[in-house]
């Protein structure tokens, strides 16, 4: 099964998404920030991402940028539950709009085990048919 990074800084957040996973037979690593992240991801092998927009620090589109700097076929999963206020939309509603993003599958949180699935399986598809 694939091995996939889980980027999050939300504990509970990384927890569900492990749990959901590991159930499907996933092996997961997580991670509580973008720098663990990027050092977990240059020293692993791994087959897809999931990570959270809004992180302190090192935040997920620099990270998913840098990721895909360094492995443009990777198959990544943004997530983020931060509406902007007066829009009443999220990031994710911005990341295709950058070229180096366009391939990135968006989930809002909150989100259901199914619905992660599907995700893995668009971001799958989306890198193969870039």
């Amino acid at each position: 099964m694939p091995r996939i990074l889980v980027i999050d800084d939300q504990p509970h957040v990384r927890a569900t998404i492990s749990l959901a996973l590991q159930a499907k037979g996933y092996t997961v690593v997580s991670c509580d920030n973008g720098s663990n992240g990027l050092i977990e991801f240059d020293n692993g092998n791994f087959d897809i991402a999931i990570v959270d927009i809004f992180m302190p620090g090192l935040d997920g589109a620099k990270l998913i940028k840098m990721m895909r700097s360094r492995r443009p076929d990777l198959p990544i999963i943004a997530i983020s539950g931060v509406l902007m206020k007066r829009s009443g939309r999220t990031a994710l509603d911005f990341l295709s709009m950058s070229p180096d993003l366009s391939s990135v599958v968006c989930l809002p949180k909150p989100f259901k085990p199914s619905e992660l699935l599907m995700a893995i399986e668009r971001a799958t598809a989306a890198v193969r048919a870039a």
